[in-house]
This record gives C-alpha cells, sequence and structure tokens, in this order.
C-alpha cells in the first residue's frame, strides 16, 4: 500500500517552505555542533531546520546561540567579533549581547539620537551543553521566545554508573529529516546493506517478534533478548557470561536510544537526525558503556565497525535519492514498515496539537506486536 506522508500544515511551519513533506517540527531541542568544535572565542556557524546559526562561548564557557542575520543590514554575524560578552558585526560595529541577542551598541548614533538601540534584538535560542554536544532550542525560525516560554529539559544520554566511557560518531546525510529518520528505524534491510562477518548475512534471516508500547512522544521496543543472529550481541554475551535484554525507544522530533544491560553492565546509545536543510541532515550518535574498560572490545566495535557501518546506511541513502527525484511516495507494508508509518503518525499529530492546542493525540493505542523477517 502506498502511505501518504504528508503531515497538515502548521503555523509554526517557515513560510519558505511551500512543500508541506518537509515540515519541520518546532520546539524541540536539536544538537547544533560537538562540544569540541567550540573552543576559546572562535565563532562558529552552524545550521538547523535551515536557520543559520552562529555559536560561542562566553568568557565562563557557557555556549551561547544566535541566528547569524544582524537586524541591521543582515550580515552574517559569525564574520564579527567576540569579546567574552557581545558579538560585534563586522559591518557597521553592531554589538549583541550573546545570550540574550539584545543590542548593546551602535557606533553610528549620536547622542541626541532617540533611537533605543535596547530594543532591537538579533534572534536568540535557549543553548545547552550535554554529552559533548551543543543544543539549541528551536522554538521557531526567528530566534524570537516569549518570556513566558520555557525549554523543556535538554536531551540526555542515560547513564547506569558513575563510572564509564563514553564515545561518539557522526555523518551527513544527503536526503530529508524524513528519509534519515525512518532508514534509522528499518528492522529489514540489515542483511542486505551491512553483510559482513560482524554483522548479519541473508543467511542468517529468521522471524522476529517485538512488543511495542506508546511512550510519551514517542514508541519502545519493550525489553527483550537481543537479537541471536548479530555478532556483537554474540560477543557481548560471551564477553559478559550474563543474559542480556534490550530495550530501544523512538522519541520526536529525531532520537533513538537503545539500552542494552547485562547484570551489572550496560551500553547506552543515543542516535538523533538532525534537519539542516530540506535535503540535508546530520546523525549524530553517542554511546556509554562500562562494559570491560580494561579490554577495548566495545570501543573496537564503535570506532572501527562503527564508521563502516554508517557508511554503508549513507551510500544507501545517496543512491535512494537518485530514485526519490522521481517518485517520492513509499510503499510501507506491515508489519516490517509500522515503526515508520508511527514516526508519520506521531509527527502530523504533533503538527495538529500545535495548530489546535489540543493535547497530541497519540497514535499507538497500546501494546502491540509487530513480526518481520530480518
Amino acid at each position: 500500500m502506498y502511505y501518504d506522508k504528508r503531515p497538515p500544515m502548521s503555523d509554526n511551519t517557515p513560510p519558505e517552505s511551500s512543500d508541506p513533506t518537509s515540515s519541520m517540527l518546532w520546539e524541540y531541542w536539536y544538537p547544533a555542533l560537538r562540544s569540541d568544535q567550540l573552543r576559546g572565542r572562535r565563532l562558529e556557524r552552524a545550521m538547523l531546520l535551515e536557520v543559520p546559526l552562529v555559536l560561542g562561548r562566553d568568557s565562563a564557557g557557557k555556549p551561547f546561540a544566535l541566528r547569524d542575520v544582524c537586524p541591521h543590514r543582515a550580515f552574517p554575524l559569525s564574520f564579527g567579533r567576540f569579546d567574552g560578552a557581545s558579538v560585534e558585526c563586522a559591518y557597521h560595529g553592531w554589538q549583541f549581547d550573546a545570550h540574550t541577542g539584545q543590542c548593546r551598541h551602535i557606533p553610528s548614533l549620536t547622542a541626541d539620537s532617540k533611537l533605543k538601540c535596547d530594543r532591537i534584538h538579533a534572534g536568540s535560542f535557549p543553548c545547552e551543553e550535554r554529552d559533548g554536544y551543543i543544543w539549541a532550542f528551536m522554538a521557531n525560525s526567528e530566534g524570537r521566545t516569549a518570556p513566558s516560554t520555557s525549554a523543556p529539559p535538554t536531551p540526555e544520554l542515560p547513564k547506569f554508573s558513575p563510572r564509564y566511557q563514553i564515545a561518539r560518531l557522526w555523518a551527513d546525510l544527503p536526503c530529508s529529516v524524513d528519509h534519515g529518520i525512518i532508514g534509522l528505524m528499518d528492522p529489514a534491510h540489515g542483511p542486505f546493506v551491512h553483510q559482513a562477518w560482524w554483522w548479519r548475512s541473508r543467511r542468517s534471516i529468521r522471524e522476529k517478534a517485538k512488543q511495542f508500547e506508546p511512550i510519551p512522544n514517542g514508541f519502545r521496543m519493550s525489553p527483550h533478548a537481543p537479537s541471536t543472529n548479530s555478532a556483537p550481541y554474540k560477543l557481548l554475551k560471551l564477553i559478559t557470561g550474563e543474559p542480556a535484554t534490550t530495550t530501544i525507544d523512538f522519541v520526536l522530533p529525531n532520537q533513538r536510544f537503545e539500552q542494552i544491560r547485562a547484570g551489572r553492565y550496560w551500553l547506552s546509545s543515543r542516535t538523533t537526525v538532525t534537519p539542516v536543510r530540506r535535503d540535508l541532515c546530520r546523525l549524530d550518535f553517542v554511546a556509554a558503556w562500562n562494559i570491560l574498560p580494561w579490554f577495548p572490545v566495545v570501543s573496537f566495535i564503535i570506532h572501527v565497525l562503527g564508521p563502516r557501518f554508517i557508511r554503508q546506511d549513507t551510500e544507501v541513502i545517496k543512491k535512494q535519492a537518485l530514485g526519490l527525484k522521481y517518485e517520492d511516495r513509499m510503499m510501507l507494508v506491515d508489519d516490517a514498515d509500522r515503526q515508520a508509518r508511527w514516526y508519520f503518525e506521531l509527527k502530523a499529530a504533533h503538527l495538529e496539537s500545535q495548530r489546535t492546542g489540543e493535547p497530541m493525540r497519540h497514535p499507538v493505542s497500546g501494546p502491540v506486536t509487530l513480526r518481520w523477517r530480518s
């Protein structure tokens, strides 16, 4: 069956978005940069949801995010100077508070000018640092937040002991955020895209049955035994000697969490697919674990095998883009594609909730078991 993925238009959809399939979700946190990309007083550029940002750290090291457009003549603020408190536009020297975007000084004003520069603002976005990422809360494309509006807590990777190791991977995906996300949650492509001794092969395909349940703003693959036809999970069982369970969550707008527990050992990961433009998104993967820290087997899997895994997905997306030029409808079939359908339904429900002000109607009504072969 063909599935219409087009959500209803929202009041928060930017006016330049004429294609409803490209609607991006506002009023969420998104990772803008990795922490190690923001050093000293250097200004860095980023783009989220087609909004240009300039980011930096103040004199105390706290990150900030402004819209990278001076309200005077639209000159990018990222070309300017930063003194640890204010960003100065390189075109006319206007200065803006790094955190609030409030204009502090306009050099061209004379002493008798009646212009109140403190009423002028560059767009600003709430900004926090978590798990080695700089997050920006994207309330709207202009960077204007009502004083009564408060951002929810910044996303954080769950961790289950005070001592752990952590690693990060990333890649650009040349596709819309929708295709990036449903590719992320697709359970059936593994034996065909990730054929390798360390993953799965066509010969290892077998029937799976997983139970799912609704969670706020998303859905959960309930705790279950890891797939027996996956080499990394076999290795984990061999190392720990403990029966393992896996829990996988998807949460709007773009987060996939996976937790593997085996006795006192654990591995927790989060993958985000962040829209940069309508035709480009960025995958960020972070994992923390306490499994045999003195023996780098998990580190090897993540740092050596992980990039190969991501490269394979990226190559598939590049090739898929050739076909999407001619046909953007999708045939989503139960049960392997049910998670993709839930994603589009969740997204549409969120946009409708924003439009009407009513609570979001969750598309997953209760626990359900899905079956597929992979």
